[in-house]
Formats: C-alpha cells, sequence, structure tokens
C-alpha cells in the first residue's frame, strides 16, 4: 500500500464505504443552539468540588479504576428512585457507548432493530457498527406513535431490539407510558425506551422506570448530559432487569469509564437538586419557543424536550446560513423542511428571535 493512503484505498469494511463521522457543527459563534445543551455549568461551588475530586482520583491514576463503577451506579440508583437498585443500572460513556453495549449483547449479525422515524440520527449507525439490520417505520403525520403502529412493524419485521425514544428527538414528541406498557406485554423483544430528554418533560416522573417491575424486556436509557449540564462529562446510563446489566457487562471493553468520570458524575448525583435547578428555566424558554414560533407564522412541533423544531421551509439549508450569519447556530436535522432550536438561556432565545425575524423579514420560500 502506498504510504499515505487516501481512506478509498484502505480495505474498509463494504458498508462503511462512503460513510461520513457523525458530527453536529462545532462553530464559535456567539449563540450555539444545535446541540441541545444545557446553557448553565455547575456552580462554582460544585466545580471546585469537582477539581477536588480529580486530584483526589489523580493520586490513584495509576491503578485501573473500578470497571463496575459501583459507586457510580449507586448514586444512579439512587437519584432515579422508583425502588431502583444499583444492580439494575449501567453507567458508560455517554448514552452513545450505552446503546452500543445494547446493540452488542441483543443485535448482532442476522438480527434487526426497530425504530420509528424521524429520530435520532445515530441509531443507524449504531446499528452498522454491530452489525445489526437497521429498520425505520414512519411515525404518525404529528409524529407521535400508538400501539398499533409499533406492534404491526414488529409483527412484520421481527426485531430483537426496539428503539423507542420519548421526548423523541428531533421532534420532542412523547410517547405515553399506556402505549409503552400495551407493546412491552405484546412482544418478548428488548425494548429500549431512550428517555435522554426526560427531566424536560412537562411531567418528568412519567418515566418508563416505573413499568420495570412489571417487564423484563425493558431497557430505560438516559444521560447526564442534558439536564445535569455535564455533556463534556460522557455519563449515560441504562436502567433494567440485572441480568440486562450483565449482559452488557459482556460486551463491555475492560475499564471502559475513567476513574475521572466516575468522579465528575458523582460529584453531580451528590448535587443533583443544585444540578436541575436549571432545568425549570429550560422549560419556561422551550414553552416560549412554542408560543412565539408560530405568532411570526412558523410552523413548530409541540415539544416535550429542550428544543423545538420548526419550519417548514423549501430550502432550509439558506435559512440555516443565512441564520449562522447572524450569529446564531441552530441545526438543520429531522424531516425536510424543518430546523432544530435548542433552548438556551433567556438572551440566547431573545437573539434566536431577533435573527429568524431578521430573516424572515427578508423574505423565506415555505414549504
Amino acid at each position: 500500500m502506498k504510504p499515505n493512503p487516501n481512506l478509498a484505498d484502505l480495505p474498509l469494511r463494504p458498508e462503511l464505504v462512503g460513510e461520513e463521522p457523525y458530527g453536529a457543527p462545532q462553530l464559535d459563534v456567539p449563540v450555539c443552539l444545535n446541540v441541545n445543551e444545557n446553557p448553565y455549568p455547575p456552580s462554582a461551588a460544585i466545580r471546585a468540588e469537582m477539581a477536588q475530586a480529580i486530584v483526589d482520583v489523580a493520586g490513584r491514576v495509576n491503578r485501573y479504576p473500578d470497571r463496575e463503577a459501583a459507586g457510580l451506579r449507586g448514586a444512579l440508583a439512587a437519584y432515579v428512585g422508583h425502588g431502583v437498585t444499583p444492580a439494575q443500572v449501567w453507567a458508560a460513556n455517554g448514552s452513545n457507548e450505552v446503546m452500543t453495549h445494547v446493540l452488542g449483547a441483543f443485535g448482532g449479525p442476522g438480527r434487526t432493530v426497530l425504530s420509528f422515524s424521524p429520530t435520532y440520527s445515530m441509531y443507524p449507525e449504531y446499528a452498522r457498527n454491530t452489525h445489526t439490520t437497521w429498520v425505520s417505520v414512519p411515525r404518525h403525520p404529528d409524529f407521535t406513535l400508538d400501539a398499533r403502529l409499533i406492534l404491526d412493524a414488529i409483527a412484520q419485521h421481527q426485531p430483537t431490539v426496539v428503539l423507542i425514544t420519548t421526548p423523541n428527538n428531533p421532534t420532542g414528541t412523547s410517547t405515553p407510558l399506556t402505549v409503552i406498557r400495551e407493546v412491552l406485554a405484546a412482544t418478548e423483544a428488548m425494548v429500549v425506551i431512550d428517555e435522554a430528554y426526560q427531566e424536560f418533560a412537562h411531567h418528568p416522573d412519567q418515566t418508563a422506570v416505573t413499568l420495570l417491575p412489571e417487564f423484563g424486556n425493558l431497557i430505560v436509557s438516559r444521560t447526564m448530559s442534558k439536564a445535569f449540564a455535564l455533556a463534556g462529562g460522557r455519563v449515560g446510563y441504562l436502567v433494567a432487569a440485572p441480568s440486562v446489566v450483565d449482559a452488557c457487562r459482556i460486551v463491555r471493553l475492560p475499564y471502559h469509564l475513567s476513574a475521572q468520570t466516575q468522579a465528575l458524575a458523582q460529584v453531580a448525583l451528590a448535587h443533583a437538586s443544585e444540578m436541575l435547578a436549571n432545568v425549570d428555566l429550560l422549560r419556561g424558554v422551550r414553552d416560549d419557543m412554542l408560543a412565539q414560533l408560530p405568532q411570526l407564522g412558523v410552523e413548530v412541533v409541540d415539544s416535550d424536550a429542550n428544543f423545538c423544531l420548526f419550519g417548514r421551509f423549501a430550502d432550509r439549508h439558506d435559512v440555516w446560513r443565512r441564520l449562522l450569519e447572524q450569529g446564531v447556530l441552530v441545526r438543520e436535522t429531522g424531516p425536510a423542511g424543518y430546523l432544530r432550536v435548542s433552548a438556551g438561556t433567556p438572551e440566547e432565545a431573545f437573539a434566536f428571535f431577533a435573527a429568524l425575524e431578521a430573516v424572515l423579514a427578508e423574505g423565506v420560500e415555505r414549504a
């Protein structure tokens, strides 16, 4: 092989040929509202405690971390509540790795993972990377799901894993617990309820975690990136039957969660009430967006998350670009004609509305 080969020169797996790495634009702009981050960092006091925790673990960094993350899993179980025990919790590097563990354990060659579009854009990549067949069935036109649609899709495609995102990314749409219960009762497939944005829902206590005592095929996935403002910490977790956790332990890499990550997350969980104090503020910003966007003549999808999907534009990329020219970065994702905006600070929301109003005043062709 020649020196400095191009990607095309390498013996890639066939399904990777022509693929590009995942990534939302990371641009240095005044108002970043494209990746659903919590805009409020931890307080100075919590940052100081995090720094001390890192200093403490640095004294043991020559040793491997706790590969079972027992302390962190105990803290997560206490946070989740509803009688969850540490044996029912598994933690990893973001919910991305959690999903990879799930598909590594229950997917694979000859098996299928089913989800419902539009939904999180990384799911097909998790399937591809674990050699699992990916199938996506459209949601209803209003982006909702009901048990009949889900169960018909399961009957047709016979998946071993079903992914239901609620609140859904990128639409913000929630799926009722009654629907989830009916699906769980009617299938032997592993059903993953991705609750990455659950803390932002209008009724966050209406979580699929409450169904765990009834169903052994239920997996609830969550993250500390959003509500806990810990996106840089890379901590995701699932809650399920202890046997499901054991299955993830089989496929995980040794020592997959660093001592530093575990330490940061445990400090955050010890101050959960303070870390989550700004969730109500972000709900308020989201609700303002849901109210104000229609007043600008823009269609918006009702959202239970910390973002809103709005449109519809004949050329959404042009609208995205014109907003960016005014220093506001949103996300070009989801169904054709739509853009997604994260709920930021009130000041960031004001800047977004001002930029969008200016773009609309210049003229935008609607889809």
